[in-house]
C-alpha cells in the first residue's frame, strides 16, 4: 500500500484538478491521455493511502467530498508555492540573499523604516525581510552577534568591532531635557541643577543588549527611574508626567511647539551624539559584500541624504521623505 507522501505528488494534484473541472473520470482520462480504468486506479490509490473518499461515486458527475475539495485546495497552495519556490531559487543564484534582517534603534521614525521596506519589496526581490526593534548599545549588538545584517541608529561613540563598517547617519543629533507643562520641573528656576532632577522619577529606554552589558545614560545615582521599552513611549510616558528626561530634539520638537512639553534648560552638559549605521564586511570580503544584492539594495537608499534625515526625523532641503 502507498503512504500519503507517494500519492501526494504533482502529478497526484493535477490529476485531481483535471477531473474536478472536466466533470468526469473518462473527459479527464481523455486529456491527460490514459484510459479511465487507469486513472480510477490511481484515484483508489490516493484514497487508500489517504483513507478517504475523494469523490462521490453516487453522483452522475465527479463531484468531489469535502475532504477531496480540501486536498485540491491545499494542493493548489501547495503547486503555487513549489513554482515560487523554483523560482525564488533562481532568483537567489543571482546574489540575493534568502533573509536579510535591519536592526533599528528607537531613536529611528520606524515609518521612514516602513516606506523603505515598501519600496525595498517595490523591487519584488527573492529576499525575505525581517526587522528587529534594538535599543542603545543592543543595536551595534545585534549585528555583531550575527542576529542582524544591518543595523540602523548605532552610537558612532561606542567600540567597533572587527568585521564591521560604518557610515554616519547625518548631522549631530541633540537631546533637550523635557517636562510636562504640569509638571512641577517645569515652574521650577533654570538652569535645573542635578540635585532638582534627581528628586523627581526619570524616564529611561532599556537597553536592549543581553543582561550585564548594556548602558545607562542620563540617570542620576538613587533617582527613581520608570523603564519603557522603546524612545516613542519614553516621549509618550513624559507627556503624561510619568517622569522627566533628555528626548532627541527631532521627536520632543513637535510637541514642545505644540505645548505639551516644555524644554527646560539644566546644568549639566546637553546631550548630544552622532548616530549611524553598520553592516559586516572583514577585511578583504569587500567583493563577496557587492555580490549581496539586499545589503547593497539598503546601503544605496541609505547613501541618500533625504533618507538619513528623514530617518533621523530631521528636515533636509528639497526632501521630505526617504529616496531610494
Amino acid at each position: 500500500m502507498l503512504t500519503p507522501r507517494q500519492v501526494l505528488t504533482p502529478e497526484g494534484l493535477a490529476m485531481l484538478q483535471s477531473i474536478d473541472q472536466l466533470g468526469s473520470f473518462a473527459a479527464a482520462a481523455r486529456a491527460m491521455g490514459l484510459v479511465p480504468s487507469a486513472l480510477s486506479y490511481r484515484v483508489r490509490q490516493m484514497e487508500e493511502a489517504l483513507d478517504v473518499l475523494l469523490f462521490n461515486r453516487a453522483a452522475r458527475q465527479a463531484r468531489l467530498t469535502a475532504a477531496g475539495r480540501e486536498l485540491l485546495q491545499e494542493g493548489q497552495r501547495l503547486l503555487a508555492e513549489m513554482d515560487s519556490i523554483a523560482l525564488r531559487v533562481k532568483r537567489l543564484a543571482t546574489g540575493w540573499e534568502s533573509q536579510f534582517t535591519v536592526a533599528y534603534d528607537s531613536i529611528i521614525d520606524p515609518s521612514v523604516v516602513m516606506d523603505l521596506c515598501a519600496s525595498f519589496y517595490a523591487d519584488n526581490p527573492p529576499t525575505r525581510l525581517r526587522l528587529r526593534h534594538e535599543t542603545l548599545s543592543g543595536t551595534l549588538h545585534s549585528l555583531s552577534s550575527g542576529q542582524a545584517d544591518l543595523a540602523i541608529g548605532v552610537d558612532m561613540q561606542l567600540s567597533p568591532s572587527l568585521g564591521l563598517r560604518f557610515a554616519e547617519l547625518g548631522s549631530l543629533v541633540r537631546f533637550t531635557f523635557c517636562v510636562a507643562p504640569q509638571h512641577p520641573l517645569a515652574r521650577s528656576p533654570q538652569p535645573l541643577s542635578d540635585a532638582s532632577i534627581q528628586a523627581h522619577r526619570a524616564v529611561a529606554v532599556a537597553d536592549t543588549v543581553p543582561q550585564g552589558q548594556g548602558v545607562t545614560i542620563g540617570l542620576l545615582p538613587g533617582q527613581d527611574v520608570f523603564t519603557v521599552p522603546s524612545m516613542a513611549l519614553k516621549r509618550d510616558a513624559q507627556l503624561r508626567g510619568l517622569g522627566v528626561g533628555f528626548l532627541p530634539e527631532p521627536l520632543a520638537r513637535p510637541h514642545i511647539e505644540a505645548g505639551h512639553l516644555v524644554a527646560c534648560e539644566v546644568q549639566r552638559p546637553q546631550r548630544s551624539g552622532k548616530l549611524g549605521y553598520a553592516w559586516r564586511e572583514a577585511p578583504g570580503e569587500a567583493a563577496e559584500t557587492a555580490d549581496k544584492r539586499a545589503l547593497q539594495w539598503w546601503l544605496k537608499a541609505l547613501a541618500q541624504p533625504q533618507t538619513r534625515h528623514a530617518l533621523l526625523g530631521q528636515s533636509s532641503t528639497g526632501a521630505g521623505t526617504p529616496s531610494v
